[in-house]
């Protein structure tokens, strides 16, 4: 098993725990602010954890103002 940062970790179960109620596309802006990190934090830590996690599937998905995420479960 992968270890994780506590960051990570709670990116991890914040993405789990929204793409299971149905939503699948994320800012690392929304993710910071429900998290209590930064988004310079989220969003450097999401392509490493897109290679990283098997638990839940990341793809970059479009850029527009800023990056947005494609969230599904593995």
């Amino acid at each position: 098993m992968t270890d994780y940062s506590d960051e990570e970790q709670r990116i991890i179960s914040y993405l789990r725990e929204s793409a299971t109620r149905g939503e699948q596309y994320f800012r690392a802006k929304n993710i910071a602010k429900a998290i209590g990190l930064s988004s310079k934090q989220v969003g450097a830590r999401l392509p490493h954890l897109a290679e990283k996690t098997d638990e839940i599937d990341i793809e970059k998905w479009g850029r527009a103002r800023s990056t947005t995420w494609k969230v599904t479960i593995s």
